[in-house]
């Protein structure tokens, strides 16, 4: 059986695709560190800029706990497609009250499940990126993606 032979791509379209790739996931895999064990599973995003991706999480989750030991995270978006796009970076706790109002708003379900912006139980992620890799379906090679763009 012959491996298949992926299109070339142009590096000005990796941005365009990477979004797209973003766009068709509604619940991309968190990766995060247990000791010396990888962690995954799915998550929500509550807002997306660009490649910066803030998640909402509840204070008692193991995560939490994982996130405040070691901050280095990675998402991984897969489209019906399977292209994948992977976002690594930080994890770091959101504190501008204005941000988190506008996320609050933008989310029903939040709302609905935790009734307050005070409860203590809410806390949401800003995962800043350090690195965004595009690949195609079968390419089997990444493709670096500007992180501003």
């Amino acid at each position: 059986m012959n491996q298949p032979i992926p299109e070339p791509i142009d590096p000005a379209t990796l941005p365009g695709l990477a979004h797209g790739v973003i766009a068709a996931d509604r619940f991309p895999c968190l990766a995060s560190i247990d000791g010396d064990r990888p962690r995954l599973r799915p998550v929500s995003p509550v807002r997306t800029d660009g490649f910066t991706v803030y998640v909402a999480n509840l204070r008692s989750y193991a995560k939490t706990a994982q996130i405040e030991s070691n901050a280095n995270v990675e998402l991984c978006y897969v489209d019906g497609g399977h292209d994948q796009v992977r976002i690594a970076g930080q994890a770091e706790v959101v504190t501008e009250q204005d941000v988190l109002e506008e996320i609050w708003n933008d989310n029903p379900l939040l709302r609905q499940y935790l009734g307050s912006i005070d409860n203590p139980e809410l806390i949401v992620y800003r995962v800043v990126p350090e690195s965004v890799r595009y690949m195609r379906e079968w390419a089997l090679e990444y493709h670096d993606v500007p992180v501003n763009s």
